[in-house]
């Protein structure tokens, strides 16, 4: 059994570990699409929200209610590809740390 010390410091390297990965996934780009690509998001894997890009063909009045429903889809896709993105960074990260079987972190 690992000495009260040995455990602190295990733990102690996994949070430093998991603070390197959050920072981390803001590096990750992902891009959610909708309408057959008239509408694109690109975020982060922290889903932050870095571009935007609308076709032209939506931007007269006529098209308003398609374009809203076009941006939220999109915005909604780029989130579902951050979440993944996230969750493989992570799930990267923690392969190689002593953790209990079914433990689960906070991401």
């Amino acid at each position: 059994m690992k000495s009260l010390e040995d455990i602190m410091a295990m733990a102690q390297n996994v949070q430093e570990e998991l603070t390197k990965a959050q920072a981390n996934l803001d590096t990750i780009e992902v891009e959610g699409v909708s309408g057959g690509g008239l509408v694109k998001v690109k975020a982060s894997a922290k889903g932050r929200i870095i571009g935007l890009d609308i076709d032209d063909s939506l931007l007269s009045p006529s098209e308003k209610g398609m374009l809203e429903d076009l941006l939220a889809a999109a915005f909604n896709d780029a989130r579902a590809k951050a979440d993944a993105a996230s969750q493989e960074a992570m799930s990267k990260m923690t392969s190689g740390l002593p953790l209990p079987p079914g433990f689960k972190l906070p991401f």
